[in-house]
């Protein structure tokens, strides 16, 4: 986390991040625009951002595009704020902006953890494991191209989520239809996509989590858990301990 706070103790890259809220997935060049600096003095401090997970890059065709991961600062919220703050801390896991000129948006967020691309993957797709990070939730399928998955909260005969699996690559990728049911709020939000991408890196894996194919301006239940999910699968895998913060504890 010392990465964390040494990039947010800059005011230059407070201001990128600043921007990248104002509107996500943009360029350098136009981030250069937006700053009084040179290119080179903009790259530099992406890359101090990018070191600390704080913003993640997607090639979109020729351009190379800058999001904001608010995955980090989930993990320096669920350690030092406690659950008397949750109300007012709980803003942070949804820093990031809907893109103003495009009529869909995406939100895409990263996290690193030590194990095993395997031992990921079945976190992923196993019910039980499923649940103990995921708001209590558990997800079923057969996990094969094509297939159908439902999620469901204890007690609860209905779904509260389900889709499609589009892509089924153990244990590298998992593209899924995604269509929220816990409400009529989200259930107006139709159909989006969820893509979890794998990638070991030494004795860790990077997951990297995009949702996009939602509207401009959607309903942020459907989007903003995920840091929460992401940290508290990470806090499962790397110490076996469950999350308690409020959130984590909603359909437990």
């Amino acid at each position: 986390m010392d990465d964390v706070f040494k990039a947010l103790a800059d005011p230059t890259r407070r201001s990128l991040l600043d921007e990248l809220f104002q509107q996500d997935g943009q360029t350098l060049t136009a981030l250069e625009q937006r700053l009084p600096m040179t290119r080179f003095g903009v790259m530099k401090h992406l890359r101090v951002l990018e070191d600390a997970h704080l913003v993640v890059t997607m090639k979109v065709g020729r351009e190379k595009l800058h999001f904001l991961n608010v995955v980090p600062i989930r993990l320096v919220h669920d350690r030092w704020v406690s659950k008397y703050s949750e109300p007012w801390a709980s803003a942070l896991s949804d820093l990031k902006h809907h893109l103003e000129e495009e009529k869909t948006m995406e939100k895409v967020y990263e996290i690193y953890i030590k194990t095993t691309p395997e031992k990921l993957w079945h976190a992923l797709t196993d019910p039980q494991l499923r649940s103990q990070y995921n708001f209590g939730v558990g997800v079923t399928s057969d996990w094969t191209t094509g297939s159908r998955y439902e999620g469901r909260a204890p007690g609860m005969t209905a779904p509260i989520v389900e889709g499609e699996n589009l892509v089924v690559d153990p244990p590298r990728k998992l593209v899924q239809s995604f269509r929220a049911l816990w409400s009529d709020a989200v259930k107006k939000e139709g159909t989006s996509r969820v893509t979890w991408e794998i990638t070991q890196v030494a004795d860790s894996c990077r997951l990297l989590v995009t949702h996009d194919q939602l509207r401009e301006g959607a309903n942020s239940e459907l989007y903003g858990g995920h840091p929460m999910v992401l940290s508290g699968l990470k806090t499962l895998l790397e110490t076996g301990q469950k999350l308690t913060t409020p959130g984590s504890l909603m359909y437990a």
